[in-house]
């Protein structure tokens, strides 16, 4: 299934001429409250569902944009709201990021969050050290950790999907607007 996509400029230019955009923001709660942008509105990847969306609709007939930190997300969105049956649905190239260089109206608050590509980053790295120092110190078994971790993190490449990052987005930390937060 082919997602489309939108570049930043584009949508900056269909908000300019379209005030009633639909576009949902798939990122986290803590992520959003950091940054988002100002017309999107916050349903969480793991809390998608489609009566949800379509509940949250401004106007049904048109298309529907979704956006996350990078890309990864919205896309995954993407395809579920399509095999869902959802008409057009949109992409949009980079996400926030990508919105941000584009300046287009963005909301911010002084939380500052750990992204949730950092999190899973911070994970692996932990798990893999974890699973080496029990390997040597404890267990030669303990080094199975690692290994598992490195086919995860090479299923992820492959699959574009990130088993670790669904859970990560499941936490409380990451429930409730900056939970998550560093100095």
């Amino acid at each position: 299934m082919s997602v489309q996509t939108i570049t930043a400029s584009a949508l900056r230019t269909v908000l300019e001429n379209q005030p009633d955009v639909d576009l949902i923001d798939v990122r986290t709660p803590s992520e959003f409250a950091a940054v988002h942008v100002t017309v999107a509105h916050n349903i969480p990847l793991d809390q998608l569902d489609v009566a949800k969306v379509k509940a949250s609709r401004k106007v049904p007939d048109q298309p529907l944009y979704v956006i996350c930190r990078s890309g990864g997300r919205s896309r995954q969105a993407c395809e579920k709201l399509q095999a869902a049956g959802f008409g057009e649905v949109i992409s949009v190239e980079g996400g926030t990021q990508a919105c941000e260089q584009a300046n287009l109206p963005l909301t911010r608050s002084d939380i500052k969050v750990i992204s949730l590509e950092r999190q899973v980053r911070i994970a692996a790295g932990l798990l893999v050290v974890t699973g080496l120092l029990v390997g040597e110190l404890v267990n030669p078994w303990g080094r199975g950790l690692s290994a598992f971790v490195g086919c995860g993190l090479i299923f992820s490449g492959i699959t574009d999907t990130c088993g670790m990052g669904l859970m990560l987005a499941r936490m409380p930390w990451n429930k409730q607007a900056g939970a998550c937060q560093r100095s």
